[in-house]
């Protein structure tokens, strides 16, 4: 049933999609991938894991709620997520029920827009992620458009105007109760601690149909770049265009700055810029990495959080074994690596040296000795193969073996 959305329908709009939203089936599946998600509860207290316990039940009064009109969607739980930079960024929670409805809208509406979407655009599309957007960037660097516009669109989410966005899905879906439950979660309220409000524009950043309303809105401005001959890769509402020269950019950013002003957003006036790679320090910033100068670099911010991550994790009183630190430790840097493998390999070399320096201090502490890790002594007491045997992941090593031939 939702494999026949993909197809298109004739005149380009969906008049019937309710039917399919309610659908157990939907529902199953909408359920099954909020589950796999977790998250925490919502205003009303409710966890996945309590949801779960009567799923079924819960599942059936949803498709009755949907089916009757009844369903209401709550209010949106407001948290505030720290930021590398000591700011926070807002996240929206909105119960587990509401969730799975929002899900369910969008496992059907989705095949609906995916068609038609541009191929600049790589953020929360099937099939679609964060290295593809990469490759795509490494690619237009080697085609020599090193003269890119760097670009920030401030607090995007939360300003979205509510009626353009509407527009956009209307030009698509003219099923009127599918498009009033999207308007309702626009519309939702906002409970963040003791404060209650409606709000007049954006979506909650945190919600599950966010991520989709949000690349129906820039769907016209990645349209718009193509038209003009002007390469965007845009993951979400993080975007660079890449162009041959100074003057090409220039043209590009005035066209992008026209478009935001109309469709009423705003560019963060700081943080768009326009580089030239190949000149040292004029380098960009993309997806956790640093463009500059034909090399890929982990992004500053990137790294300090995982040194930090290290910092913890290998305190000298931690007071638990190497084995214990190590593990503890892999599952960090496994992780860490699985995003980054593509960075300049000094990287790797740098961490890993800190990395060993760090548990040989630990090691010195827990064995009474002076040593700080760095001396010579301390390397002969525990040389790098000491680690290698304790199964400490070596992200160098890593590295290595993933540029070997398969």
């Amino acid at each position: 049933m939702l494999s026949a959305l993909e197809n298109g329908v004739t005149g380009g709009k969906w008049y019937s999609l309710i039917d399919k939203v309610y659908a157990l089936a939907t529902l199953g599946l909408a359920w099954t991938k909020v589950q796999a998600n977790r998250g925490a509860a919502g205003v009303d207290g409710q966890s996945v894991d309590r949801f779960a316990a009567k799923a079924e039940f819960y599942l059936s009064e949803l498709a009755t709620a949907l089916r009757d009109g009844s369903y209401r969607p709550q209010a949106v739980k407001r948290v505030e997520i720290p930021k590398g930079d000591g700011r926070t960024r807002p996240l929206g929670i909105p119960t587990v029920k509401d969730r799975i409805v929002q899900q369910a809208v969008r496992l059907v509406i989705e095949p609906v827009f995916e068609n038609g979407f541009c191929d600049g655009s790589y953020g929360f599309r099937p099939g679609r992620g964060c290295h593809d957007a990469l490759r795509e960037v490494d690619r237009l660097l080697q085609e020599g458009r090193t003269h890119v516009v760097d670009a920030d669109l401030r607090s995007y989410f939360d300003t979205i105007p509510h009626e353009r966005l509407m527009a956009r899905v209307t030009a698509k879906v003219s099923d009127g109760r599918v498009l009033d439950l999207i308007r309702s979660w626009l519309e939702a309220d906002i409970l963040h601690g003791l404060e209650r409000w409606t709000p007049a524009e954006g979506s909650p950043q945190g919600a599950v149909i966010s991520p989709l309303l949000a690349n129906i809105y820039l769907d016209p401005l990645d349209r718009l770049m193509a038209e003009h001959g002007y390469p965007m890769v845009r993951y979400a509402d993080d975007f660079v265009i890449l162009t041959r020269s100074h003057a090409e950019a220039e043209a590009a950013l005035a066209l992008v700055r026209a478009w935001v002003a109309e469709n009423g957003l705003t560019l963060h006036p700081e943080k768009t810029r326009i580089a030239n790679c190949r000149k040292k320090g004029n380098g960009f910033e993309f997806l956790g990495y640093r463009f500059e100068r034909g090399r890929r670099h982990v992004r500053k911010k990137s790294l300090d959080k995982l040194k930090e991550t290290i910092r913890e994790k290998t305190r000298r009183t931690r007071g638990q074994s190497v084995t214990v630190v190590v593990a503890d430790l892999n599952r960090t840097l496994r992780g860490w690596f699985g995003y980054f493998k593509h960075a300049h390999p000094s990287t790797f070399l740098e961490l890993d040296q800190m990395i060993r320096r760090r548990l040989r201090a630990m090691l010195c502490k827990q064995a009474g000795l002076r040593g700080t890790g760095n001396d010579r002594a301390d390397h002969q007491r525990w040389p790098n193969a000491y680690f290698a045997n304790a199964g400490l992941f070596a992200t160098h090593t890593a590295w290595q073996a993933a540029r070997q031939p398969r």
